[in-house]
């Protein structure tokens, strides 16, 4: 099978609050909040292509939050992998919250020129970015319209608004995105469906970062706390999309700006 699941449980049983399903979960963005969600009563399913890395996060998370954490595969560019990952993710109870980070190439990529692209790499950048988020979200949606609630979060980042030299691959599948979280909102929110586009515009460092990086980096857990932030608004006052960046980046505009 294309997908695994590995679980790290503190309880016997899934949380009354429902299940937060982090998509490409890493040590930082990824880790932090799916920890958030676990700290604040969820069951949690965190899902990467890294079985190994990810059951590691998962047994930290459990252990820190008391909480059940899943840890489960996925390949956001194979539909047969997404779908078999959600056949899980929804076994498990109803999904209350869908946070998509998945991307590729990953934003910490260095720049390569137009002419070295390949169609292959291109294609699996939107593949990833935009057409997994597709298909994660077509999986969770129906469910969430039932209920008439549910949030569903994409991370983007700077190169959601702005094409840069050398980052055609990133630019392209995170405006894919960007537009898929647009069309998403306008039309589910009157269904009780909050979706928001995060763009992250900054370096994410690490937890708690020392005074000396707090004006450049940004703290993974202060991101975590504003997607928290967001779950929870009232419906009056839905955030549709935002941008966050650290204290000592004030604009959008050169290539460094964007990598987190």
């Amino acid at each position: 099978m294309s997908t695994t699941i590995s679980m790290r449980s503190m309880s016997c049983s899934t949380s009354p609050r429902g299940i937060a399903a982090v998509i490409g979960v890493g040590p930082k963005l990824g880790r932090s909040v799916a920890s958030k969600f676990a700290h604040e009563g969820y069951t949690v399913a965190i899902l990467a292509r890294d079985l190994g890395k990810l059951s590691a996060l998962a047994e930290e998370i459990a252990g820190e939050a008391k909480a059940q954490v899943f840890a489960i595969r996925i390949d956001c560019s194979d539909s047969k992998s997404v779908r078999e990952a959600f056949e899980v993710v929804l076994s498990l109870g109803f999904l209350e919250v869908l946070v998509f980070n998945a991307c590729e190439p990953p934003v910490s990529s260095p720049p390569i020129s137009f002419t070295a692209v390949t169609a292959q790499s291109f294609e699996r950048s939107l593949s990833v970015s935009a057409v997994g988020a597709f298909h994660c979200a077509q999986h969770v949606i129906p469910g969430m319209v039932e209920r008439r609630r549910g949030t569903i979060i994409f991370t983007g980042s700077s190169a959601s608004l702005i094409g840069f030299a050398g980052y055609c691959e990133l630019s392209c599948g995170k405006f894919a995105l960007r537009g898929l979280s647009q069309c998403l909102a306008r039309e589910f929110q009157s269904s009780g469906i909050h979706v928001t586009h995060v763009i992250i515009d900054g370096v994410i460092g690490s937890p708690r970062s020392s005074i000396g990086e707090q004006n450049t980096t940004l703290d993974p857990d202060a991101l975590a706390q504003t997607y928290w932030h967001i779950h929870t608004q009232k419906k009056g006052a839905w955030t549709q999309e935002i941008d966050l960046r650290a204290t000592g980046l004030c604009r959008l505009h050169d290539s460094s700006s964007f990598i987190h």
